[in-house]
This record gives structure tokens, C-alpha cells and sequence, in this order.
């Protein structure tokens, strides 16, 4: 059975880069069409590709939110495919900043300020993010993560692939959106009362031997693994293409970036990608964004 992907969402959301990383892995992309010309794209009867994405948003010509979400609901009984949406979300401040990193307008603020646009674009496109099948929030995301996802979520593979990403974060500084399962780490010691570690982060060696020297680090690592481990076989079997996991610490500094990264290594022999991202400390000290783990099998030698 064909499929038909709709890719919608916020302006800078990362739509262009999603519509490209979908015709790397086979789909026919069709961009900005005009809405009124769909239907000569899709008339009953045609022979509709296996894998096609079109690409809307607000620039589209005759754009209607709420007509469109009625007729994508339609196509799937008139073509007997299935007919998926995507909405790709990002919060207001990181499409703020994109916007004034690339000097670029916003496409309903022309004469305005870029945050008139963004909200404006919000209030239009809420109908579509309510009926979208997958809401896809990139804030967090560089392009390398979102071809990832998007290439475990929509491949022609029998089973979609999981991919995890580990996270650390300042509860300070709020929990992060896109988690699927929070845990609070600021039971164990903390090093930042130590002067000698409090420049430092969880990555250096110093900070990770004095939060493992805590007596609770050890029964936090057995228990925490052996609860959550299991469960991610489940996720992927119920069609979960990424998963989650975040540390928290007061400042995102020390505790949540050693059990992290620990924990992510715990994973090296499982057969997931594991993405690694510390939240409140790359920006702060020039760490690398993301650090990614390669998934260890025989067939690499490893």
C-alpha cells in the first residue's frame, strides 16, 4: 500500500531539511504546491507513488489550515492509501534566534517583528499540529538528529529503528520538552561545593570519580538500568522511532552530566544508537552539542 506524507509545521522548524533527509530514503518530494492544485497531484485513479511527501505551510498558496485538515482526512478513503501528516514545532526562542542568525524575514511578518510572525503562525497552524499524526518538536535538534529520527521513523525497513538520546538539564532552568522519562539525580553529593571541581563539569574525570564515590551512585546505576533497559525493546515493538531519557541536577553542570554520560556508555552493547546531549552546559563551556556512541556489533569488528 502507497503512502502519502504531509510536512508541515513552524517556519525555521526545520521543514526543508526534513523534506530532503525523506528523499534520501526514497520518498518523491512535491514542495509548496499550491493547495488548489492537490488535486491534479492526486486524482483517484492515478498511480500514486509508493512513498510521496509534500511539503505545506503558510507560504503555500491558499493555505487553509482548516480545510485542509478535513481533506487530508478525505484522501486516504479516495486514493485507498494512507495519508500521514507531520508537524515539525520548535518553542519561540530558538525560531527568534534562527531567524536572526540567517538575517532572514518571517513570511507573515514582513514589515514586523519576527515574534509577530511566530505567534501569529502558531495561532494559524494549531488545527493542523492537532490532527498531525507525529509532532515533532526541534528545538534541541541539530540537522544530523533530525535525519536520524526521521530516517528511523519513515524507512522501508520491516521494524522502524530506536534511536535513544541520553540527556542531561538544570532543573533550575526547567524540564526538557521533548522528554520521555525525567530523573531527578540531585540526592547525590554535589561537587559544586567542592572549590577545586566547581569550574569543572561532569565530563572530567574528577567530577565523575567524586559523584561515583557517593554510596547511592552504585544501587542508582543497577536499579535505574535494570528498570529501563527492558522497556525500550517494548517501545520500539509499538512503533517508536526515539526515546528519551533525561538527568537532572540543580545547575545541569556536574551530577546529571557524569550519570549521563555513564549511563549512556552502560548501552554501548545494546543495539540502539545513542545520542548523548547535554542541554545546559554546551553552550556554557564549549562542549561538543551531541556526542554520539556507535552502536557495537561483530560485523564492525567491535
Amino acid at each position: 500500500m502507497s503512502e502519502i506524507l504531509f510536512v508541515t509545521g513552524m517556519s525555521g522548524a526545520g521543514r526543508t531539511t526534513a523534506l530532503k533527509a525523506l528523499e534520501d530514503i526514497g520518498f518523491e518530494a512535491v514542495d509548496n504546491l499550491p493547495v488548489t492544485l492537490l488535486d491534479h497531484l492526486l486524482r483517484p485513479g492515478d498511480r500514486v507513488p509508493a512513498h510521496l511527501v509534500v511539503g505545506i505551510d503558510t507560504r503555500t498558496r491558499a493555505f487553509d489550515p482548516e480545510g485542509l485538515a478535513p481533506m487530508l482526512r478525505s484522501l486516504s478513503g479516495t486514493l485507498h492509501t494512507r495519508v500521514k501528516l507531520l508537524f515539525l514545532d520548535c518553542d519561540d526562542e530558538t525560531l527568534r534566534r534562527r531567524y536572526s542568525e540567517t538575517r532572514r524575514r518571517h513570511p507573515l511578518a514582513i514589515d514586523r517583528p519576527v515574534t509577530d510572525g511566530i505567534a501569529r503562525e502558531r495561532e494559524l497552524l494549531e488545527p493542523l499540529r492537532a490532527r498531525a499524526d507525529l509532532v515533532l518538536d526541534t528545538s534541541q535538534l541539530s540537522i544530523h538528529d533530525l535525519r536520524r529520527i526521521l530516517t528511523g521513523q519513515f524507512s522501508d525497513q520491516a521494524q522502524a529503528e530506536l534511536f535513544l538520546t541520553v540527556m542531561s538539564f538544570a532543573f533550575r532552568r526547567g524540564l526538557p520538552r521533548e522528554a520521555d522519562l525525567v530523573f531527578d539525580v540531585r540526592f547525590l553529593a554535589n561537587p559544586h561545593y567542592v572549590e577545586e571541581l566547581r569550574p569543572l563539569t561532569g565530563r572530567d574525570p574528577a567530577i565523575r570519580a567524586f559523584v561515583e564515590r557517593d554510596p547511592n551512585y552504585a544501587f542508582l546505576m543497577e536499579r535505574f538500568g535494570a528498570l529501563v533497559r527492558p522497556l525500550f525493546p517494548a517501545y520500539q515493538r509499538e512503533g517508536r522511532s526515539y526515546f528519551t531519557v533525561a538527568f537532572g541536577c540543580t545547575g545541569g553542570r556536574h551530577r546529571s552530566v557524569a550519570v549521563a554520560e555513564a549511563f549512556a556508555e552502560s548501552l554501548q552493547g545494546e543495539p540502539w544508537p545513542v545520542l548523548v546531549r547535554h542541554r545546559d552546559t554546551a553552550e556554557a563551556e564549549g562542549l561538543p552539542f551531541a556526542i554520539t556512541f556507535p552502536r557495537h556489533t561483530e560485523s564492525e569488528g567491535e
